[in-house]
């Protein structure tokens, strides 16, 4: 499997709800999220990090999708350009429940065996 096919199975994992989805992660993994509209002093997350950020988003969005639109792959690098739609499950700013939220990612992943060790997204948001 290559590194783009794995991401392609992480980002369907997150879209389910899987909790599974940390297995694609390295133990000493680490995401780095720059900041944007939602975390505006950025944060940089380990495994339990990340695991609770996915238990809040769960009670902020109803369901979501991924879809990429460019990657680009050389060794165990990989940068994707990706478009993020949500649907809210509480206001959002603007947004009222059940509202959709779209955002425009770029997302660099390292792989190391197969398993993603860095991650680092910079998310731009469409007005809400």
């Amino acid at each position: 499997m290559s590194n783009l096919e794995r991401a392609r199975a992480y980002l369907r994992a997150i879209e389910r709800g899987d909790p599974g989805a940390l297995a694609f992660y390295a133990p000493d993994a680490t995401q780095t999220e720059f900041p944007n509209r939602l975390v505006p002093e950025g944060a940089v997350r380990d495994l339990t990090a990340l695991r609770d950020a996915a238990e809040r988003g769960k009670r902020a969005i109803l369901g979501q999708s991924y879809e990429i639109t460019r990657a680009v792959e050389q060794g165990d690098d990989l940068a994707l350009e990706v478009t993020w739609t949500a649907t809210a499950a509480v206001p959002i700013g603007d947004l009222p429940a059940g509202g959709t939220m779209r955002a425009h990612f770029a997302m660099f992943l390292t792989f190391r065996d197969g398993l993603i060790v860095t991650q680092h997204n910079y998310d731009c948001f469409d007005k809400f």
